[in-house]
């Protein structure tokens, strides 16, 4: 007879972000966010990668976070689906832009509220435990058209501010969360994953590792904000994984991977220690 290994409390779940499956993209309030301007295609990738400097929307191209899987309209029944599965937990992102349109108001759209209200309790009614991803590359397109984005030390601002009305809102119904999805995709997916749309003539490294240390930042405030409001919660990171290999032996190319794999890892090192550690 197999033993069971895994305590009966552990946590299996399934995992979706709101912009890829919410569709109902100017639905109840919400705003437009980066996601929104990317469409499928051979135009996808310039977007994605910040290369073109004012994305605007297409007619004759088609957006996927437009429609999703309409999860903002089906979610009672897909999360009935799940929990008939025997899923005890299900993590989610909140759409930023569907709690601040713009992202610079000061006060949140009450249909993104009870929207979200509603999923999570859902989820609570089906016995399931809720896994919410504050901010799951949604960047509202009023803050990246008016602030360029995480390049403006004002983004902390706003992001603590939308993230404190989350735990007031929902911090009765989520009890873990986690800040950043994949919070080194700046350096790989810079308008995707943060909103980043270089200008001409921009040094384009520079501005995107001073929009990561932005990002740090919020996301440290931010953690400290759920320890002092809700002190049962639990909140955690998240990383694009990968892993760099020497393409020789040669020395200078095992210092090369060494090099890569730290600037893929050291955003974990920074939420993890509280400081950067640094290879030189």
């Amino acid at each position: 007879m197999t033993k069971n290994v895994f305590p009966e409390n552990f946590l299996w779940g399934g995992a979706i972000a709101a912009n890829q499956t919410e569709g109902a993209w100017h639905e109840g309030g919400r705003g437009t966010s980066n996601i929104d301007m990317l469409p499928i295609g051979e135009k996808r990738m310039p977007v994605k990668l910040g290369q073109v400097a004012h994305p605007e929307l297409d007619d004759t191209l088609y957006y996927p976070s437009h429609t999703g899987i309409d999860f903002y309209h089906r979610y009672k029944d897909d999360i009935a689906m799940l929990a008939e599965m025997g899923l005890k937990v299900f993590r989610t992102s909140i759409s930023w832009s569907r709690l601040y349109p713009n992202g610079d108001e000061t006060t949140p759209n009450a249909e993104g509220i009870a929207y979200y209200r509603s999923l999570f309790e859902t989820c609570r009614e089906h016995g399931m435990e809720v896994l919410v991803t504050l901010a799951q590359f949604d960047v509202p397109m009023g803050l990246v058209e008016g602030y360029g984005s995480w390049r403006s030390r004002d983004m902390i601002t706003f992001f603590t501010r939308y993230a404190k009305t989350c735990f007031e809102e929902f911090g009765d119904l989520v009890k873990y969360w986690i800040t950043f999805n994949e919070i080194n995709i700046i350096l790989h997916s810079p308008f995707s994953g943060a909103g980043l749309a270089f200008q001409e003539g921009e040094n384009q490294k520079q501005v995107t590792y001073q929009a990561a240390h932005h990002v740090l930042v919020a996301s440290a405030l931010t953690v400290k904000m759920i320890h002092e409001m809700l002190p049962e919660a639990q909140v955690g990171c998240m990383i694009a994984g990968g892993s760099f290999y020497p393409y020789t032996s040669k020395p200078e190319d095992v210092w090369q991977s060494m090099l890569d794999d730290h600037d893929n890892t050291f955003f974990i090192d920074v939420q993890a220690r509280g400081y950067y550690l640094l290879l030189c």
